[in-house]
């Protein structure tokens, strides 16, 4: 993998990038729409191509090696033959699913004994074997094993789970340098940094991840429900420590202002189920605003989705059909939301971009951030 810096914005920390992998090229700041089963929920691979124009899409470890299996990834020739998606992936290691299975799950100095959320088989995953599954998978960038504490969290458990995090990122270096891609293409291994919101924590994990030299890094544990102000001020006290010459990849963040700030801040890379999930359910983002189609208002509205007329997706779909749609329980519906929201996600990144080349980032992103959460 490689990584180039093109532009930088002189008045934040905002940087424009291109990423070079094997599956292809992939322009920073970028979203990465999740498909965390092999699938970006109710989009087709041609419509992700074409009209998101997604770059790369994430997949997840502990869902995959449930349902289809390694074994049937193994024999499909990996995740990109499986599921049609010629372009980059990166995969998820489980560490999320380490924090919000509590239930199901006991975490020990060998890995995570968990329990299926499908059937309630017993499972391991150590930062040995997440290595060789997502080699099977075959994601272009992997993620190590991780701990994501939750919010609030005790500072003793909050620092003995980085410790223990940081084991396991060594143990699974090691394996990832041991072992060999599976399918002809290569692969990179990330780690992340944890701390939870604690100053001198986050430092000394940024500095430990910083020190094992890997071709990008990336920060979780944080948008599990602490106050988004705590969140910038990790993100800015990561990536004075994180290198400046390699991707930086916030994991789950997140809004359409959350991220603007956080590429502000030099976040490069971004994932989150909100514009499908909140798609399927009705809202929808625009650069004005966010509209509930559900709402009666829109009833005669034949205008498009969007107040500024871009087309996210085709120009006959007005705001009145698509409530049609919605409250009639028409399956097109959620459908052409979600298609609707990953392309804004999308189109306000390559803004992003665009205006970090042209100069004008800190401009437009002060202009265009108080629209974002209106409610229209």
């Amino acid at each position: 993998m490689k990584f180039k810096i093109e532009a930088k914005d002189n008045k934040s920390s905002a940087r424009a990038a291109t990423i070079s992998t094997d599956h292809g090229e992939i322009q920073t700041p970028i979203f990465m729409p999740v498909g965390t089963v092999a699938t970006v929920k109710a989009v087709h691979i041609k419509d992700l191509k074409e009209d998101v124009r997604a770059q790369i899409i994430l997949g997840n470890t502990y869902h995959l090696n449930l349902r289809p299996g390694t074994e049937i990834l193994e024999a499909a020739g990996g995740l990109h033959k499986f599921n049609g998606w010629n372009r980059p992936i990166l995969t998820d290691s489980g560490g999320y699913q380490v924090f919000s299975l509590s239930e199901t799950r006991k975490i020990m100095e060998n890995g995570v004994h968990f329990r299926s959320h499908i059937d309630g088989s017993k499972h391991l995953f150590t930062p040995e074997n997440v290595v060789e599954k997502q080699r099977l998978i075959g994601s272009d960038i992997m993620m190590a094993l991780d701990e994501c504490t939750p919010y609030p969290c005790d500072y003793n458990y909050a620092k003995e789970s980085m410790h223990l995090t940081h084991r396991w990122l060594d143990r699974g270096i090691s394996k990832f340098q041991n072992t060999e891609r599976k399918y002809g293409f290569s692969q990179t291994y990330f780690p992340i940094v944890q701390g939870s919101v604690y100053k001198d924590l986050r430092k000394q994990s940024a500095e430990y991840i910083a020190s094992r030299s890997m071709e990008g890094n990336a920060i979780g544990g944080l948008s599990v429900g602490e106050p988004v102000e705590m969140m910038y001020e990790m993100i800015e006290l990561v990536n004075v420590i994180l290198p400046l010459d390699k991707p930086r990849y916030l994991m789950g963040v997140g809004t359409p202002t959350n991220i603007l700030e956080g590429i502000a801040r030099g976040i490069d890379m971004f994932d989150c189920v909100m514009p499908t999930r909140n798609g399927r359910n009705g809202m929808l983002f625009t650069s004005e605003g966010i509209i509930n189609i559900k709402n009666q208002k829109w009833q005669n509205d034949f205008s498009l989705v969007d107040p500024n007329g871009l087309s996210f997706v085709d120009s006959q779909y007005s705001r009145a059909y698509l409530r049609h749609l919605f409250v009639s329980n028409e399956s097109l519906g959620p459908m052409i939301a979600s298609l609707h929201n990953l392309r804004f996600y999308l189109w306000l990144v390559g803004e992003a971009r665009k205006h970090i080349i042209e100069g004008d980032f800190s401009e437009w992103k002060n202009l265009i951030l108080p629209k974002l959460s209106y409610r229209l």
